[in-house]
């Protein structure tokens, strides 16, 4: 089985009011499970770059190949979510 990383998700930028309340410096670690607290929306759009992350791939446009990141579907109130693979 090939190697995986636990991917840390950190929020970096909020604007507008976000209804699960996240708030840039919210953190959690991805380790196999949704963690708790994060958003179900806000997963479903980090869980495809996540698992890129969690088991070594990288994004060609990325200058750090440890780091991606993402934003929330809610384009009115975004959240934008660094997720940075834990080696």
């Amino acid at each position: 089985m090939a190697d995986t990383y636990d991917v840390k998700v950190k929020v970096i930028s909020q604007k507008g009011t976000c209804g699960a309340g996240h708030k840039v410096g919210d953190e959690w670690v991805i380790t196999g499970k949704t963690p708790e607290g994060i958003c179900l929306s806000a997963f479903n759009a980090l869980f495809p770059a996540t698992r890129v992350l969690m088991f070594g791939g990288s994004f060609p446009w990325s200058s750090d190949s440890d780091v991606a990141s993402a934003a929330c579907p809610d384009a009115a109130n975004p959240v934008v979510f660094e997720l940075k693979r834990v080696r």
